[in-house]
């Protein structure tokens, strides 16, 4: 028995070289940017409590907007990656063209949204309970920030173009290079931007959002520059820009599978938004609270979902090679490593609760409810990396109208009338509110298993194409 199952869920120690030299650099990336946004969150935190839950506002939107854009390039990157597996270079280059014309038109219409409903949008967020004075503080914090954030929809969204079509080539090294040299760039002009330091003036929660916006450029420019002077490691660069040519029926498919999946992204991060709503109602305080236990926990959760996307190239290439059952081999292997994995970073994560908060200039009742949310999350860090191992085993083979119910259809059937029902309509302390929701994620795991299981995600959609 015991062989049987190390068989079905352990690999030999070329699977795991092969694993690891692929998500280390794509878990680093995103660390690394996450570290960037949890050193940015702390100085701004040092600024006091209403510019942190103004931005923290705002980056509920930019939260919206970043998963959108990993929406739009993930349709294309199903058939980039099974393009890739069979060779197909041609076909890369067509899945390229179509992810930055999909990701330009999603800038233009963030930032239209961003402008014109900036403030109600901001407003809803902000408790009944608040006075008068931290109210107006809190909003004129958020539209600060946001008038200049949205300057970085541009590079972020270009950036995950190109950075999508080299992971799938498993060029990971890139992209983690490029977050890297942006990253001693923002923390510097943080410190310089937001304090006035070295000459600099003190601009607060514009110097934030100003650094930001330099950084995210600074990283999309360094994979950019990469791409296109590494032409033998990137086949399907060559004559991009010659045309914009994207054969009909791959424009069909690819939208076919991707809407689904754009839909999804978007209404899930909305979904994640509305929880976040229902949860301030309560007060600034948990708007605070909130901000300090999702930076702290993002940046650990990183490794489960980079396995997530590992999952999504490693079995996609294989699917696409026709290699249809060492696919689901693979897949199982992943599935047990992704959770496994996020177990450990769960345990890493404790000792931290009740520090971490202290780096924040708030209030004690702010820091003792952060403490609490980040050991909440870090219990459910192994449910959420098999919900997401599952989700992208189902995307790897074109499953997106599935993925679309999976994700979406629980976050808006089961989430977010919970939260709404505990937050609005019982006197419930805001601690087991936030433990229920946050718990209910155990119904998605029972949903993933099943879908999983019935391998009715293997199959090879470029085969023909």
């Amino acid at each position: 028995m015991l062989s049987g199952f190390r068989k079905k869920f352990i690999g030999n120690r070329a699977f795991y070289k092969m694993v690891l030299s692929m998500t280390i650099p794509m878990i680093l990336q995103m660390m690394v940017t996450n570290l960037v946004s949890l050193i940015d969150n702390i100085m701004v935190g040092r600024l006091g409590t209403e510019p942190m839950s103004g931005v923290s506002i705002i980056n509920q939107f930019v939260f919206v907007f970043n998963v959108t854009v990993f929406g739009a390039v993930a349709g294309p990157s199903i058939f980039g990656a099974q393009f890739f597996g069979k060779g197909d270079h041609t076909g890369q280059k067509h899945t390229f063209r179509f992810r930055l014309l999909v990701c330009a038109a999603i800038i233009i219409l963030a930032a239209f949204v961003c402008r014109a409903f900036g403030s109600p949008l901001i407003s809803l967020f902000i408790s009944k309970e608040s006075n008068v004075e931290q109210a107006e503080h809190i909003l004129s914090s958020g539209m600060e920030y946001l008038k200049i954030i949205i300057i970085g929809f541009i590079p972020f969204g270009i950036g995950q173009a190109y950075s999508s079509v080299t992971r799938e080539c498993g060029n990971t090294k890139a992209p983690m290079a490029a977050a890297m040299s942006a990253v001693g760039l923002n923390i510097l002009l943080d410190w310089c931007l937001i304090f006035g330091k070295l000459g600099f003036p003190a601009m607060g929660v514009k110097g934030a959002a100003w650094a930001t916006v330099i950084a995210k450029t600074a990283e999309a420019l360094v994979v950019i520059v990469w791409t296109h002077t590494n032409k033998d490691k990137n086949k399907y660069i060559i004559g991009l820009f010659r045309d914009f040519h994207i054969p009909r029926r791959l424009i069909a498919d690819m939208t076919k599978k991707g809407i689904p999946m754009l839909v999804n992204e978007f209404l899930w991060s909305l979904g994640m938004s509305v929880v976040m709503q229902c949860y301030s109602v309560r007060s600034t305080d948990v708007v605070a609270a909130r901000n300090i236990s999702s930076t702290m926990t993002n940046l650990f959760n990183s490794v489960y979902v980079q396995m997530g996307a590992c999952i999504a190239i490693i079995v996609g290439a294989r699917l696409g090679a026709n290699k249809l059952k060492e696919a689901r081999d693979t897949d199982n292997k992943l599935l047990f490593f992704a959770v496994v994995s996020a177990a450990a970073v769960g345990i890493l994560i404790l000792p931290l609760a009740p520090l971490f908060p202290k780096l924040y200039n708030t209030e004690p009742s702010v820091r003792s409810l952060a403490a609490y949310m980040i050991v909440i999350q870090s219990l459910a860090t192994p449910m959420w990396s098999y919900t997401n191992a599952c989700y992208f085993t189902l995307r790897s083979g074109g499953k997106t109208g599935i993925t679309f119910l999976f994700d979406f259809g629980f976050t808006w059937l089961i989430m977010i009338p919970l939260a709404a029902v505990l937050a609005y309509c019982t006197d419930l302390d805001i601690r087991i509110v936030f433990a229920a929701v946050t718990f209910s994620e155990i119904i998605k795991v029972a949903i993933g298993y099943f879908m999983v299981r019935s391998n009715i995600w293997i199959n090879n959609i470029v085969d023909d194409k």
